[in-house]
């Protein structure tokens, strides 16, 4: 089965999750093209292919609605398969003017998840960040047994961040933790932008906040990512700890301090994988193993 037809019979399920209802019914459509679905969104006089009839009546549309005060009109994102952390991603729009991204909790682990998010953000909307912009949590509940968390729209704009900004956000975030560092758990390219409006790093994705972790833990998982792009996993984490030294410097640590730190990334990260019954990577001992087994005397 390909992408395509994964995403899609995704999307019927989360249709038939979120809109249960059998009256009012909306025109929708999948975009760009069913061929290459990403988006299900309502129906403008202006678009091709066939119409998807959505119920609206007793729809996360109407829940959204009476959050908000307001009619709302609901994008639902076709999520890619095979992600530990998949769940329903909508936007909230009114208007013409988007009011929010929103996460759906369906299933346990999407609940946690959610919840942590909640709770990390709120955590940081009390802390002052300088270098650092976070999305406001607008609302979080329950609807029909689902978890629903509103986060505010962050201005995203795609781009290279600058690496001196990363690093001043690895350390912000860092402190956040205040004696025992913090990590945001996902530092990756696809989860921050810079500002154009104050240079400041819009990051967004807060569900795997974690405090008391090693210094530095963001500024590997960010080179492991971009490391993933480029070269198998076993060779990336090979890098990842031969790099160690070089990424982790600027926050002062020393090179024995750097690549313990890089080997415990490394380990967090498929005893995460285990804990989520997923393996991106492949079995750690494919990946994981090479990397450590010649270090072990580090941890």
């Amino acid at each position: 089965m390909n992408d395509a037809a994964v995403r899609l019979g995704y999307l019927a399920e989360t249709v038939r999750l979120l809109y249960p209802g059998s009256g009012s019914p909306r025109a929708y459509t999948v975009l760009p093209h069913p061929a290459v679905p990403r988006r299900l969104a309502p129906r403008r006089w202006w678009h091709v292919g066939s119409e998807v009839l959505v119920p609206v009546e007793g729809s996360i549309a109407a829940y959204l609605s009476e959050v908000f005060h307001q009619q709302v009109e609901t994008v639902v994102h076709v999520r890619p398969a095979l992600r530990a952390n998949r769940k329903p991603i909508l936007e909230a729009r009114s208007a013409g003017r988007r009011l929010a991204f929103v996460k759906i909790g369906d299933s346990p682990r999407a609940r946690r998840l959610i919840t942590a998010e909640a709770a990390a953000l709120r955590r940081l909307a009390g802390l002052s960040l300088d270098t650092v912009t976070v999305p406001d949590v607008l609302h979080h509940g329950d609807w029909r047994g689902l978890s629903v968390l509103a986060l505010s729209p962050l201005p995203v704009r795609r781009g290279r961040v600058p690496g001196p900004l990363l690093l001043d956000a690895v350390k912000e975030i860092a402190g956040t933790g205040g004696p025992h560092p913090a990590w945001h758990g996902d530092l990756s390219p696809w989860n921050m932008s810079r500002s154009s409006s104050d240079g400041r790093l819009l990051v967004w994705d807060w569900e795997r906040y974690q405090v008391g972790v090693p210094y530095g833990f963001d500024a590997v998982h960010h080179f492991f990512q971009r490391a993933l792009r480029r070269m198998e996993p076993r060779v990336a984490a090979v890098a990842c700890v031969a790099r160690a030294v070089r990424v982790l410097a600027p926050l002062g640590l020393s090179a024995a301090t750097s690549r313990q730190t890089a080997l415990r990334y490394l380990i967090a990260l498929a005893d995460r994988h285990a804990a989520d019954g997923h393996a991106p990577l492949g079995p750690p001992r494919s990946w994981l193993s090479p990397a450590v087994d010649h270090e072990e005397l580090l941890i």
